[in-house]
């Protein structure tokens, strides 16, 4: 059960971090970058991969059985 609640944690976390990042990559200063560099900002990048990352080890925690069945 552990698991599980730790799975379902990540998902929330994973969805904030999606949503900062997509707000992030439309505010004004990533607009300025990737105007000038052609990438939105770092922070932006960090935020939208950490938040997939989070979303799908949560996932997998929340509903892929895992351990050893006793019996």
């Amino acid at each position: 059960m552990p698991q599980r609640a730790i799975g379902v944690a990540l998902l929330v976390v994973g969805a904030i971090l999606l949503v900062y990042g997509i707000n992030a990559s439309d505010s004004i200063g990533s607009e300025i970058s990737e105007f000038f560099s052609g990438s939105p900002t770092d922070k932006t990048v960090w935020f939208l991969i950490g938040g997939a990352a989070a979303l799908i080890v949560g996932l997998f925690m929340t509903f892929v059985p895992y351990g050893r069945k006793t019996g």
